[in-house]
């Protein structure tokens, strides 16, 4: 694997994103930068798959979004999440323990 990041599984940047979305409101930067921290930099996210995955969730309607001023004074989109982006991320997150903990227990069996 080397020092370079892995890429995001498929269909897990949408949960990741609703996931640092779940407390406060955040700009694209901020997202990209919580789920780094979130994960002491093991998964990197790009700006080409955070960009499109962000339009996805609001066409979804999973996310809203408005405009605001980041801490630096610049203007940014700040995104939030609705209603039926936590229902989603309930949902999916309960399908996610259950597929880690199937792969676990294939890595670790004898």
């Amino acid at each position: 694997m080397g020092k370079d990041k892995p890429d995001l599984l498929h269909g897990t940047l949408t949960l990741l994103i609703l996931k640092s979305l779940e407390h406060e409101q955040q700009h694209g930067y901020q997202i990209a930068r919580t789920i780094e921290g979130a994960t002491n930099d093991v998964l990197k996210v790009e700006e080409g798959s955070l960009y499109p995955a962000l339009h996805r969730m609001k066409q979804r309607g999973l996310i809203k979004s408005s405009w605001g001023q980041s801490e630096n004074k610049r203007r940014a989109k700040y995104y939030e999440i609705t209603k039926s982006g936590r229902e989603v991320l309930h949902r999916e997150t309960v399908e996610w323990d259950k597929y880690a903990s199937a792969v676990g227990r294939m890595l670790h069996s004898s």
